[in-house]
């Protein structure tokens, strides 16, 4: 019997802003061990890993005295690299999901393609600007760079809410059940599920 293939990968980046260290299992079991200079994206990042059933390693320091944006960005890099990266040529997976998650009164849907083609739509308006003192701008930037590296098309809407904490939160763990769908093995799936024959 064929063992089956371990989709995990791992990365180091180090910039003249940035050192990390990421490792990602996308057959997990919610396992996360986060620890970086911003505390509200360790918090995401554990929700992320938890719904998603991965296992998630994050090892950051960045030039928050300037201010995020560099850590938030080059984590989103990173972790878009290796899930690209172990999810190789992506033979037998769903390849598409759609999820909705609600926290309290807000409502998130993280819509994915595990298509190749990197894109990004993003549709939120959020009561606030910051939380505690982390800027929701990083959010989209985050998820952009995160679906750059990743190639795939990614879609999030916030439907609604009052409380910003929330309605990133859900977001958090609607993109963690997505791509956890997105990227479950179909024993119905031959080959990649693409007419074209590769992904």
């Amino acid at each position: 019997m064929t063992e089956p293939v371990k989709r995990e990968a791992d990365v180091a980046r180090t910039t003249n802003e940035t050192d990390i260290k990421l490792a990602f299992n996308v057959d997990g079991s919610g396992q996360a061990a986060i620890e970086t200079d911003v505390p509200f994206l360790n918090h995401m990042l554990d929700l992320f890993t938890k719904h998603g059933q991965f296992d998630l390693k994050v090892e950051a320091r960045g030039d928050v005295d300037i201010d995020d944006h560099h850590t938030v960005e080059d984590i989103g890099i990173c972790l878009g690299q290796t899930l690209r990266e172990a999810l190789g040529d992506k033979r037998g997976i769903k390849r598409y999901a759609s999820v909705f998650v609600p926290m309290d009164e807000a409502l998130a849907q993280v819509v994915i393609d595990v298509s190749n083609r990197p894109h990004f739509e993003y549709r939120a308006e959020y009561p606030a600007q910051t939380v505690g003192s982390f800027h929701v701008e990083l959010v989209h930037e985050f998820l952009w760079k995160l679906a750059l590296e990743a190639r795939i098309t990614l879609h999030v809407i916030v439907h609604y809410g009052r409380n910003t904490h929330h309605m990133i939160e859900a977001v958090f763990k609607a993109l963690g059940r997505a791509i956890d769908e997105a990227t479950t093995i179909d024993p119905r799936v031959q080959g990649v599920p693409s007419t074209k024959g590769v992904l």
